[in-house]
């Protein structure tokens, strides 16, 4: 059987041919700019100054508090920079640019060995010091997210393999090709958390990925892999939770509340680096795609600038009209080709002018197309009413906090409304506000 959940649309999956048959290579660049603020919370603290040479995986920022991790060197080299750049938040990120000198010298690495035989209390804080976060996109620092309280009793830890994203293929080359990782990460999470059901979830789009991680998952302890029908948002953490185990995170709730945790297949993968080699997260995959001249897959240092990644891709095909991290669904659009990738970026997209063109709105015609298509069972025209209206204690009412800004609405609404971006605006607002102690009126 294959499992899914309620709602959801089909958007153009063809969008992954041009990578998914395409093996990862690396690829490495003569500057990295590493930004500080990588991950949700606080960011971290500088440590080096300008004219330092540094080894791949130093530390050069220090975390602050428990919701921080450290920033690691990605390169070897000369500091050329400490200081801070715009970037993708409101104020500018405080970033430490390297000059890569190519001899990739590390620090020494202090390995914990196998998954299977390392103190179990040793894995949380080997997670936190490698500066290991979400990689499926949202950046919260696992080491966070697996330090349980004592009242809390979760059944499954769930590993997200479903990459439902259009034109993303990165989780599914990293499945092919390094399956053992993923359970190995799988595993070490399991054994960290005391939790004795671990469960692979992976879109039926994907045959070779779901042989390979099931080979994988042959003759470990409580792993199998559950295969998902092909509909987006199929990796969202709530609808996972619900396909997988049959559970609803409550409203405004976290998915410890209904037992669960959720990892992305690529955070499993580097849990397991940081366990059994003790290597930090410097590096992920990355599709780059779109307008490009030769869409790959690259295992990318971070902070490597998007330019030069489009340099290495053949660089454009047509001229730019929009270039952004992650799928065309929820992917976040950048101001230019300078910015640089961090730990959550799992691709690159390039549109061109005509692709980027924005539809102007009709009036909505009540045909509840929306409503069918919301994963979460919301309202989405009534909503984008209060949302538009600037009346945002109606839209607390309307359980607009619990949109994840999927944007499915915003792809079946045949009168092209911009539903997405209105709840998005009206959410800021409303958090905005609770950080000042405002009411949302």
């Amino acid at each position: 059987m294959k499992a899914t959940f309620r709602g959801g649309v089909h958007p153009a999956h063809g969008t992954k041919r041009p990578t998914q048959a395409l093996a990862v290579r690396d690829f490495v660049s003569d500057t990295v700019q590493i930004v500080m603020n990588m991950n949700i919370g606080a960011p971290s603290t500088p440590c080096v100054k300008k004219g330092d040479h540094v080894k791949v995986g130093q530390v050069i920022g220090e975390p602050n508090g428990f919701m921080s991790i450290p920033v690691h060197a990605s390169v070897s080299g000369e500091v050329l920079s400490v200081e801070p750049i715009p970037y993708l938040s409101e104020a500018p990120a405080m970033c430490v640019t390297i000059h890569n000198d190519f001899q990739d010298e590390w620090v020494e690495l202090k390995p914990l060995g196998s998954v299977e035989t390392v103190d179990p209390s040793l894995i949380i804080p080997a997670i936190r010091d490698a500066g290991i976060c979400g990689l499926g996109g949202a950046s919260f620092p696992t080491h966070v997210k697996l330090s349980l309280k004592p009242e809390q009793k979760c059944d499954f830890i769930l590993a997200n393999g479903a990459e439902c994203e259009t034109h993303l293929t990165s989780d599914d080359r990293l499945m092919r090709e390094n399956s053992t990782r993923v359970v190995d990460g799988l595993r070490a999470v399991m054994r960290a958390t005391g939790v004795k059901q671990g469960i692979i979830g992976i879109e039926d789009n994907k045959p070779e990925a779901i042989a390979a991680m099931e080979k994988a998952c042959q003759g470990r302890d409580g792993v199998r892999v559950q295969v998902l029908k092909t509909k987006y948002p199929q990796g969202g953490e709530k609808q996972l939770i619900e396909a997988l185990t049959g559970r609803q995170v409550p409203t405004g709730g976290l998915p410890i509340q209904c037992g669960v945790v959720v990892v992305n297949v690529a955070t499993c993968a580097a849990i397991a680096d940081a366990i059994i080699d003790g290597r930090p997260l410097i590096d992920r995959i990355c599709t780059v795609t779109g307008c490009v001249r030769n869409p790959a897959n690259l295992r990318i240092r971070v902070g490597t600038i998007v330019e030069d990644i489009i340099g290495e891709c053949g660089g454009y095909s047509t001229e730019a009209g929009k270039i952004f991290f992650g799928g065309a669904m929820m992917g976040i659009c950048i101001p230019n080709s300078n910015v640089p990738v961090s730990k959550s970026t799992g691709g690159i997209v390039v549109m061109s002018k005509e692709q980027a063109t924005s539809a102007e709105e009709d009036p909505c015609i009540r045909c509840g197309k929306c409503v069918d298509a919301c994963p979460i069972g919301l309202l989405p025209y009534d909503m984008k009413v209060s949302a538009d209206a600037d009346k945002l204690e109606e839209c607390q009412k309307k359980h607009i906090m619990d949109c994840m800004l999927c944007g499915a609405c915003t792809f079946v609404c045949p009168a092209r409304r911009w539903l997405t971006p209105s709840f998005k605006v009206a959410k800021q607002k409303i958090a905005a506000q609770a950080k000042k102690g405002g009411s949302g009126k």
